[in-house]
């Protein structure tokens, strides 16, 4: 069963409707220009637990939406046009 985002304005629908985006953070520790566009580029965070992501609806109402998910059990556990 693939995971279903309870949408704020069209209701639940299957993560195939959605894209993902994450919030890139890049460390302090990294300096150099051209190492932090690599580190934004291609060091993608992945966290066990439950985490703040945004969403955008691009099948459906076209918003972006905040959702607080479980990683571990892709539990949605909220969503919202803001943030938590």
């Amino acid at each position: 069963m693939s995971l279903h985002i309870p949408c704020p304005n069209c209701g639940s629908r299957p993560v195939e409707e959605f894209l993902y985006g994450e919030i890139s953070t890049v460390p302090d520790s990294i300096t150099d220009a051209d190492a932090r566009d690599v580190d934004r580029a291609f060091m993608h965070n992945n966290p066990e637990g439950a985490q703040i992501e945004r969403w955008f609806h691009v099948f459906g109402c076209r918003r972006w939406l905040t959702m607080r998910r479980d990683t571990r059990t892709d539990e949605v556990i909220g969503t919202s046009w803001r943030g938590y």
